[in-house]
């Protein structure tokens, strides 16, 4: 519970071993005791106060750390809802804390991030922007432009004083070296979008050529049905897996040939669907035999993609290698796999880290952007920077150049919070969770 009246609400529902009044009890402090209705005993739990302002909210807030089960933790919900306590919106501690002024909302949105991490690499990231890296930042961006915009106030407050052409160079070098910092910022969306999103890969090829046993070795599980009988796959399967700490989404496709069953037809249509929406294409080839039209379509579709090839069944007598000139105008990447035996499966991962330039990104020393929301409003306020060097360029006069400037501004304030609309805010907050 968090708010003015918690501490009023619990009193009514909690029975301390050793009582003491409220005022006497320290913050951040745990106290043992029974949960009652009434003289009926609920259950024995560990209550922790938090003392305004020092709390997660800024408010008055205490936590009940119940034996759990769902009987007694809806009995205990129900005895504060019924003394004065009301159910919290999703994401409500959190925007609270953000309208209290505790943190930003570039750090109550990583909280959500941190909670749906699907790797390390991600929840480090989203711990990074809690603790405030980017904030700091977009910060000292700001002030960079505000100490140019003192003296733009001054020339235009005073025009008798001669200060334009001092201004102007004053302003050309802030809005460069913002631009650089902001362009540096909007680059690292590429590293941070897949380290939120993975990377989307299709794995893709004939029937019976070893697609869903390369789904079981890269999982280290039988997540998929492998058969002797081809078109076994008439739906896709999707797992993550980490490579690297990156999560890598993978689709098992239905296998493509010239199908008659109707429900097979819609899953291989599914499947180059997929595969022409796929970050990554893995296509396997069974080496043990020549490549055949099914096969030459297959490398059509993979064409242009960032496409790695997997020639399977190696433990067995080969027919075609990494040589074969139509495997090479599709690809570089050729690599030779047993999927059944689990051999060349760290070869796949060193490739995808290679291409994807997984081990260039300096996850614990570089400022990464993850978050759609913010990129979009840095790639805005690139757009308004150029805008305003237009008008430089023009000749405007100082009064319209700061309109431009000031709109950058905003753009930065708007990452942080500070100018935010409350539809916005409202948006943000509904994707989080109770309790939250």
């Amino acid at each position: 519970m968090s708010g003015e009246d918690c501490f009023k609400i619990l009193d009514k529902i909690f029975e301390p071993k050793n009582n003491q009044k409220i005022e006497d009890i320290k913050g951040y402090t745990i106290k043992y005791g029974t949960i009652k209705n009434g003289n009926k005993i609920i259950d024995e739990v560990l209550v922790s106060y938090f003392k305004k302002p020092k709390s997660y909210t800024t408010e008055n807030m205490c936590e009940i750390n119940s034996h759990g089960g769902n009987i007694i933790v809806k009995q205990i919900l129900e005895l504060c809802l019924r003394n004065g306590a009301e159910l919290a919106e999703p994401g409500e501690f959190t925007k609270r804390a953000f309208l209290n002024g505790r943190i930003d909302l570039v750090q109550a949105e990583s909280v959500i991030d941190v909670i749906h991490a699907k790797s390390e690499k991600e929840a480090n990231t989203g711990i990074k922007q809690l603790e405030g890296w980017l904030s700091k930042e977009i910060a000292q961006i700001k002030k960079e432009i505000m100490d140019v915009m003192v003296n733009i106030e001054v020339a235009i407050d005073y025009p008798e004083y001669d200060v334009d052409d001092v201004t102007i160079s004053q302003i050309t070098d802030m809005l460069n070296s913002v631009e650089d910092r902001l362009l540096k910022l909007e680059k690292s969306f590429d590293s941070g979008k897949i380290i939120k999103e993975g990377i989307k890969t299709a794995i893709i090829g004939k029937p019976n050529v070893g697609k869903s046993s390369l789904l079981n070795a890269i999982l280290k599980q039988e997540r998929a049905i492998v058969t002797e009988y081809e078109g076994t796959t008439r739906d896709t399967i999707e797992e993550f897996v980490n490579i690297n700490g990156i999560p890598l989404k993978l689709v098992d496709t239905a296998g493509i040939r010239d199908a008659k069953d109707e429900v097979e037809k819609i899953g291989i249509n599914k499947s180059k669907e997929i595969a022409s929406e796929a970050d990554l294409v893995i296509a396997i080839f069974d080496s043990t035999k020549e490549l055949s039209k099914e096969d030459k379509e297959i490398l059509e579709i993979a064409k242009n993609k960032n496409t790695i090839i997997l020639l399977n069944k190696i433990d067995l007598q080969s027919k075609i290698d990494e040589n074969n000139e139509l495997l090479k105008k599709t690809t570089n990447s050729i690599i030779k796999i047993s999927a059944l035996n689990h051999i060349g499966i760290e070869d796949l991962y060193e490739e995808i880290s290679r291409m994807f330039n997984l081990n260039e990104i300096n996850f614990d020393n570089d400022l990464i952007i993850t978050n759609v929301r913010h990129k979009n409003l840095i790639s805005k306020s690139i757009e308004n920077i150029k805008k305003t060097k237009e008008s430089i360029q023009n000749n405007m006069p100082l009064d319209i150049i700061a309109i431009f400037i000031k709109d950058i501004l905003e753009d930065l304030a708007n990452i942080t919070g500070e100018m935010v609309t409350e539809d916005i805010i409202n948006e943000i907050f509904a994707k989080f969770c109770l309790g939250k």
